[in-house]
């Protein structure tokens, strides 16, 4: 077989998107790529299908999971072939491929290494680049190859291709160049939030972004649904409370045992660091953390720090911070870990340390953590309060849609010993998991729910849906299903799986969900988080710990797909949060849900709908303690979710503000006040303080200046007398009000508008990208948008372009603005305060810029030319080595890392 079957059709019509990519196919495969960017939902596989249908050569399909394997196959059947019957040319196996093959990456991987290793159906995308450092000698790699060649493959279709691990995309690139093929890369969520290097490998496999469509563009098409995220906040239950208190009061004990330990002083003070920083320049230019942590720990052992060390980091006035934990964990990593030659002396007290260390559960992995612990995140994450949150929710959500509810619970893990062999079940349910869910929601269900669960080793129906199974499962061929009803719960049947209902399963169990014969299904993430389809789904209840940019997002996309014959459906996700009542910032568990918001497009609470990502959105405080703040909380989610017309409505309102979904980079208002009222606070200040100097020169003309006259009338005995007094009242009036203008303008003016400065830099930085062929588009069609909201954040974009271009532009400004790493040059920036105060900042010149010294000296051109004088230094010397140091060191106590933020806004 050389050609796909002449008759293949595609048995609906093309949304106006997919015709958009269809009709300009050949334009976009001039490059021998195609890379499209769409929401789930926005149905990428039929697309990628069709793409491949009309290329009509042999084909590889990768997919990261076996589910989404299996569903590109069963798309290709019925909606092309419009059979239930796989036909023989399609194979599920590498090693044995055909002319279309349908594997996953994981699947090839292990071929190509003679890996005989069972695929599981979790998600590639959490194995982290650690997992995977080590280089593929890829053994069986030609033998694979060989078998591809055969088959004459000349189109690979990557289905979400990101974060794999590291030998998993050495397999894939070599691969895709022993085949030369054209690549149809597809993705939900691209790896924004990834190094260049791995958004470099990214683009190099899939080819510059070719279209990207966003979730509001598939709104107004009315491919997606009007939705909304909603947080339900839980506290720890008293025992979880109580081990997470006795985890930080023993940190705490901890942390202050370590601050005042002899050995350790002893130990640092033996160092060449400490003993001879002039000789240890090189070391300490390139370890500064380490260095500062030495001097940090001491002076806060109230050593005296000689002055040469405030030379060696380039000021004398430096005030060296507070020892913390962040630095003590720093501190504890060299000393534990990092040099082994100085410290050799202090071996068995650092394998001492480190033991206690590891009891006290601050280690993990050779990590050193004192405020983040998997014990305590798990007491978190995993916290049985959200199993009273799920049973409110699927009440709460019941008793709003009845009948009509299609509610899908995804949680991580099965949690079998919950499932057992007796007439009754009335173990504690002690854990989360998709059988103590189930069993919460049965023990309580009084409104006869019809509840199931479908994991990849376990199904549960109610008898009053068994009917309608064994009908689908006999269209599939399949007669033969061996059930039991439940051991202690006759209303429930569990289904044994065999080979041919394996493949079928989720099939059958989905479409009997989709006609309401399962109101609510139970299921693990890694077997309908990715891929799965069910447009009935009107709520969706993410019982998962998966924080991850790109896996959370396909979750929550299974519920906000629009449904044929359903034009009112709108969905509700419910994101559970367990708050750290130890934590400043409300722990760990919410810290994950901030990073799963910042992949989250949506329609904001504020006062005037607008669409964009991130958590601020939903107006969550940043700390909720207390139950009762929880519970207010919780009060106002429901309220609104109950409103699902008004939700209809702001997504209307919302959509009219804007035409484009633009990525940008925001820098908040560095204070706690609103931005507004301190500047308008330092501004009425200086106007007032103003008036009073002017008033306190009119004051030796005055009315006080007469009165001071007429006291003082006796002392004077000349007109010379008489001059001195009135200049005297005149220099005090100026003197005292002079000072509060000059402080008070000074702080008006560094709160001054700095999108100004942004914009500026933008354009500098812009120029320098097109200089350095990094951004293709014509100059004519790009722009540097910036603005400042009412809460003083400036936000900055780029106008025009491709999304590489925009992302290209975002991620380098974003270097700029934020504290310095290790670049290899840094631009000095000098501005003067009127004429009085010199003012020294220093900026990274982006990665992408300072591989080269003309492009660097061009961009620092361009800075002269648009934002004002200064430097450019080059890092990699000793005198530059100084600098770094010195601005790295000033970016020690902002702490502004964290606040630069990406974000989408609809514009």
């Amino acid at each position: 077989m050389t050609e796909y079957p002449k008759e293949i059709k595609f048995k609906y019509s093309w949304r106006k998107y997919q015709q958009r990519v269809l009709d300009d196919l050949q334009e976009h495969l001039t490059n021998g790529h195609l890379h499209v960017i769409a929401p789930p939902g926005s149905g990428k596989t039929v697309l990628g299908l069709e793409v491949a249908i009309r290329l009509n050569k042999p084909t590889l399909i990768l997919a990261p999971t076996i589910a989404i394997r299996n569903q590109w196959i069963q798309r290709f059947c019925e909606l092309f072939l419009q059979t239930h019957l796989t036909p023989d040319w399609i194979s599920r196996d590498i090693r044995n491929p055909k002319f279309m093959t349908v594997v996953t990456y994981q699947g090839l991987h292990a071929a190509c290494n003679n890996l005989r290793i069972e695929e599981d159906d979790t998600d590639t995308e959490e194995e982290t680049e650690e997992n995977g450092s080590g280089r593929s000698t890829n053994p069986n790699l030609d033998n694979i190859i060989s078998g591809l060649k055969s088959q004459n493959i000349k189109t690979i279709v990557v289905d979400e291709a990101h974060h794999l691990k590291n030998e998993w995309w050495q397999t894939l690139t070599k691969v895709k160049d022993k085949l030369e093929p054209i690549i149809v890369g597809l993705t939900a969520t691209p790896p924004y939030d990834v190094t260049a290097t791995e958004w470099q490998r990214y683009i190099d496999l899939n080819g510059p972004v070719d279209t990207e469509i966003s979730v509001p563009e598939l709104v107004i098409e009315g491919d997606l649904c009007p939705h909304q995220d909603y947080v339900y906040v839980t506290l720890p239950t008293e025992k979880e409370k109580q081990s997470i208190v006795d985890f930080r009061q023993n940190i705490e004990k901890l942390f202050h045992e370590i601050k005042s330990d002899e050995t350790i002083i002893e130990a640092i003070e033996k160092h060449p660091i400490w003993q001879n920083p002039m000789e240890q320049l090189d070391w300490i230019y390139n370890n500064l953390s380490y260095y500062s942590a030495c001097l940090i720990f001491l002076n806060a052992n109230e050593k005296e720090i000689p002055e040469i060390h405030r030379e060696v980091i380039g000021d004398i006035k430096f005030k060296i911070p507070r020892l913390d934990y962040e630095w003590m964990e720093t501190l504890l990593d060299f000393y534990i870990y990092k040099d082994k030659v100085h410290f050799k002396a202090f071996e068995e007290h650092q394998k001492s340390l480190e033991h206690r260390l590891r009891r006290y559960g601050a280690i993990e992995r050779r990590q050193i953590n004192f405020s983040h612990n998997q014990r305590v995140t798990g007491f978190l994450t995993s916290s049985i309060s959200k199993l009273n949150g799920i049973q409110e929710i699927v009440d709460f959500e019941y008793k709003k849609l009845g009948k009509n509810l299609r509610l899908v619970i995804l949680s991580d893990f099965i949690r079998k010993e919950f499932f057992i062999n007796s007439a009754e079940n009335k173990l504690e349910l002690n854990k989360i998991g998709i059988i103590p869910i189930f069993e919460k929601l049965r023990r309580e269900n009084k409104e006869n729910k019809k509840i199931a669960v479908l994991t990849g080793s376990m199904i549960i129906i109610p008898v009053s849906a068994y009917a309608a199974f064994e009908a689908k499962a006999a269209k599939y061929g399949i007669t033969q299903i061996n059930s039991n009803p439940v051991p202690f719960d006759n209303s429930y049947v569990l289904i044994n799986q065999n080979e041919r209902l394996k493949h079928e399963i989720v099939h059958i169990v989905t479409q009997i969900f989709q006609r309401g014969e399962i109101e609510i299904l139970i299921g693990t993430k890694s077997l309908l988080g990715e891929g799965w389809d069910a447009p009935a789904i009107n709520a969706l209840i993410l019982a998962s710990f998966v924080g991850s940019f790109v896996l959370s997002n396909q979750m929550r996309g299974r519920a906000i797909r629009t449904q044929n014959g359903n034009g009112d459906k709108t969905g509700n996700i419910w994101h559970l949060v367990c708050i750290d009542p130890t934590s400043p910032k409300g722990g760990d568990d919410f810290e994950l849900l901030k990073r799963r918001f910042r992949s989250f497009v949506g329609v904001s609470f504020k006062e005037e709908p607008g669409i964009e990502n991130g958590i601020g959105r939903l107006n969550l405080p940043e700390n909720i303690h207390h139950k009762e703040e929880a519970e207010k909380k919780n009060i106002e989610m429901f309220t609104r979710a109950g409103d699902r017309e008004s939700l209809k409505q702001r997504w209307k309102e919302a959509l009219a503000t804007g035409v484009n979904l633009v990525e940008e980079i925001k820098i908040p208002f560095p204070e706690e006040r609103e931005y507004k009222t301190v500047k308008s606070m330092y501004f009425n200040k200086t106007i007032r303080n103003l008036l009073a100097t002017l008033g306190s020169g009119l004051l030796a003309f005055g009315l006080e200046s007469l009165q001071g006259l007429s006291r003082a009338a006796r002392n004077i005995k000349t007109a010379q007398d008489l001059y001195l007094f009135l200049a005297i009242i005149g220099t005090t009036g100026m003197l005292i009000f002079g000072r509060l203008t000059f402080k008070t303008l000074r702080l008006y003016f560094k709160y001054r508008d700095i999108s100004k400065d942004i914009q500026q830099i933008g354009d500098a930085l812009l120029n320098a990208l097109i200089k350095a062929g990094v951004i293709r588009t014509d100059n004519s069609k790009l722009k540097v948008e910036t603005s400042v909201d009412n809460w003083g954040a400036i936000y900055c974009h780029l106008e025009g372009g491709t999304t590489f271009d925009k992302s290209t532009f975002i991620n380098a400004l974003q270097e700029i603005i934020a504290p310095i790493g290790n670049p290899r040059y840094v631009i000095i920036r000098k501005n003067k305060f009127m004429l009085f105060i010199k003012q020294k900042d220093y900026h990274a010149v982006p990665e992408i810029l300072g591989r080269n010294k003309l492009l660097a000296e061009y961009f620092q051109n361009q800075w002269v030319r648009l934002v004002g004088a200064c430097d450019l230094i080059f890092t990699r010397t000793i005198g530059g080595r100084k600098l770094l140091l010195k601005s790295r060191v000033k970016s020690l106590t902002t702490q502004f890392d964290d606040k630069v933020e990406h974000v989408n806004k609809w514009r």
